[in-house]
């Protein structure tokens, strides 16, 4: 696979793996662990993980900055390893739950977010931007494409064992405390120190059938404060303990880096040694008539404002969408005994995406080559039209399935084998990030390539920046998700990001005889 590639392409993917590894630890159980740790709820979570979200990407473009105007590139994403680490120690050192000052630990675990962002914004891009100078040398120029597509790849790899080990170490601590995993308990525990004895009956009848149905050595609950604060604190504790495992991937990220540094190039000596042709350009550009400028950042600004709705619904992964897996699947059947611990819980499907992401690419890949081939392989901007069509039709088999469900808040007046009777079966979860997964493949590279391709030359960087932008203001509205999941019925929820993600393929359909244009 690397044969022919630059001999740093190998690391900078490992080292990219690794991060992206403790990164998806991350990601896969925020939204439950902020909810589960502090009593938060849905929408509450919500606005920290769509801020949290949105500062990644804003970031990324402060670390582009930070690297261009420091000329040190290794340096930089060297930082980002460092701070990411710090980041998750922050989130990682174990605290007692309840909190015993709400403000003060959900301060803290904030301010953990912030500097992971931080360091993921200095990490990200520069690596990128450092592949990318690999292949600048015309003996590997041909091959651009495949070797981002292995970097690419990589990052999927970490992204799906990154549940499997947050999960693993959770449900291993718990079971270490005689404990049992229960999606439902963190929330009747929260209710009921929040209510004590005037928790509605139904409620309190659930909480102690569940109570004593997660008790492994048998003894039954007959003080309910303390089995609520013990399975609290342990909970969380396992939480705690799955990020101190994406601290040991950052680690294992920071040493394939800093021994495999030399092997990078350096993008700010190649600016330097490339300052007669960066004038070149920049004289070449002048011949571009300000009118065609004007078209092509049109072009651009059309396409971003389209994309912010399929990061608004595709962003849901981590949140609403894992809190239906939470409350509305059958989390049963996926149960693999390990002996020391037990894989199970709504973060599994946090998996499903990078792996149809690697077994998918190649066949999209292929499928767009035999079009081409035919002389019938669809624009640029087709393409990210289809892939808006397809994200619809993926919230369209999500409230097909969701019609009959109760709202959210009618589960809290049902029995737990009331609410095990209505839940469906994983597979939707697994039908449903597989059509998503197809849609990513037909926005997100594709419009990159369309942004590159369309951007005037002395814009590139500043257009990029603007892509990322976009992915920003998407996920910064990733909170109305909850807002939704917590007011309407379950099917209405999922018909907003069906029309959200429709009426973005239309407006799509309806500009691109002129993206196409201006493309060309």
């Amino acid at each position: 696979m690397f044969k022919k590639h630059p001999k740093g392409l190998i690391a900078a993917a490992l080292a990219n793996m690794g991060e992206r590894f403790g990164f998806y630890i991350m990601m896969a159980i925020l939204t439950l662990f902020i909810s589960a740790k502090f009593g938060l709820s849905e929408t509450m979570t919500g606005y920290i993980y769509s801020a949290f979200y949105a500062s990644i990407y804003i970031l990324a473009l402060v670390g582009g900055v930070i690297a261009d105007k420091t000329k040190n590139f290794k340096g930089t994403i060297l930082a980002g390893l460092i701070m990411m680490a710090i980041g998750y120690l922050i989130i990682a050192i174990p605290t007692p739950t309840p909190v015993p000052s709400l403000g003060l630990y959900l301060a803290l675990t904030c301010f953990g977010l912030l500097v992971i962002a931080f360091g993921n914004g200095l990490f990200k891009g520069n690596l990128q931007a450092l592949v990318g100078q690999m292949y600048d040398n015309p003996k590997y120029s041909s091959l651009r494409d495949s070797g981002f597509q292995i970097f690419y790849m990589f990052i999927n790899i970490g992204g799906f064992f990154a549940p499997w080990i947050a999960i693993g170490v959770r449900n291993w601590w718990l079971k270490v405390n005689h404990f049992d995993y229960d999606a439902s308990l963190p929330e009747l525990c929260h209710q009921y120190l929040e209510q004590g004895s005037s928790m509605p009956a139904q409620a309190m009848d659930n909480l102690s059938t569940l109570a004593n149905s997660v008790c492994l050595d048998g003894t039954q609950v007959t003080d309910m404060n303390v089995f609520v604060n013990s399975y609290l604190d342990v909970f969380n504790r396992g939480f705690q303990y799955a990020f101190m495992a994406a601290i040991v991937a950052m680690l294992i990220s920071l040493v394939i880096y800093v021994v495999n540094k030399n092997r990078f190039p350096d993008p700010a000596k190649k600016e330097n040694s490339n300052a007669d042709t960066v004038s070149a350009v920049s004289r070449e550009d002048i011949k571009m008539s300000a009118t065609e400028i004007k078209q092509r950042i049109y072009a651009l600004f059309a396409v971003f404002g389209v994309v912010i709705f399929f990061w608004l619904s595709f962003h849901q992964n981590g949140y609403s969408l894992t809190y239906f897996a939470r409350d509305y699947v059958d989390l049963s059947v996926i149960n693999i005994n390990l002996g020391f611990t037990q894989i199970k819980g709504a973060e599994i499907f946090q998996c499903v995406n990078p792996f149809f992401v690697v077994a998918l690419t190649p066949l999209i890949m292929w499928f767009f080559g035999m079009l081409k081939a035919k002389g019938k392989e669809p624009s640029t901007p087709m393409k990210i039209a289809i892939g808006m069509g397809i994200a619809a039709l993926a919230y369209v088999f999500l409230m097909v399935f969701s019609l009959t469900l109760p709202a959210k808040d009618a589960l809290s007046s049902m029995t737990t084998a009331e609410i095990d009777a209505i839940r469906v079966t994983p597979w939707i979860m697994i039908g449903l990030y597989f059509i998503l997964t197809v849609a990513e493949l037909f926005i997100s590279p594709l419009g990159l390539s369309f942004v590159s391709k369309v951007a005037p030359p002395h814009l590139q960087g500043l257009m990029q920046g603007c892509w990322l932008a976009a992915t920003a203001v998407g996920n910064s509205l990733l909170f109305i998700g909850g807002i939704l999941y917590t007011t309407v019925p379950i099917w209405a929820c999922w018909l907003v990001f069906v029309g959200a993600t429709a009426a973005s393929m239309i407006v799509m359909l309806s500009m691109v005889k002129w993206l196409e244009r201006v493309a060309n």
